[in-house]
């Protein structure tokens, strides 16, 4: 197959879902503009992480909310190809729900992070720096 060919058939092995995955990553990164600031929310956790020392238990809730975000926005931009591509440039009250509720679901999903990250990093900080209330 050339590189021009499109491929309209099922992946042949696991290398070609690999590229495939790899280059929807991609798409994703140069193209979506919050899930850029996802992933510089997320590594800014990382780091944050590493500078206190968490514990595993901490990690897994810190790792958790990061790949619920992530995946949370995964799927909106899926939900919104997906319409824009059925719907075109036409408003339809049901496209408008669906990139709505997609929408939404990022949001639940990055406010459930904002607690996770709140939960784990304020105690942290509040004991880094010796504060007490």
């Amino acid at each position: 197959m050339g590189l021009n060919d499109k491929q309209v058939k099922k992946n042949k092995n696991f290398f070609q879902s690999l590229f495939h995955a790899l280059s929807g990553i991609y798409s994703l990164v140069s193209t979506e503009r919050n899930f850029r600031k996802h992933i510089v929310m997320a590594v800014i956790a990382v780091l944050l992480g590493i500078w206190l020392q968490l514990t595993v238990n901490e990690w897994l809730w810190i790792t958790l909310a990061i790949f619920v975000v992530v995946v949370a926005e995964v799927l909106n931009t899926v939900v919104e190809s997906i319409v824009d591509l059925i719907v075109g440039p036409h408003y339809h009250k049901e496209a408008k729900k669906a990139k709505d509720v997609a929408a939404g679901g990022v949001l639940i999903a990055a406010f459930f992070a904002v607690v996770i990250g709140c939960l784990i990093f304020i105690p942290e900080l509040m004991q880094e720096f010796n504060v007490q209330f």
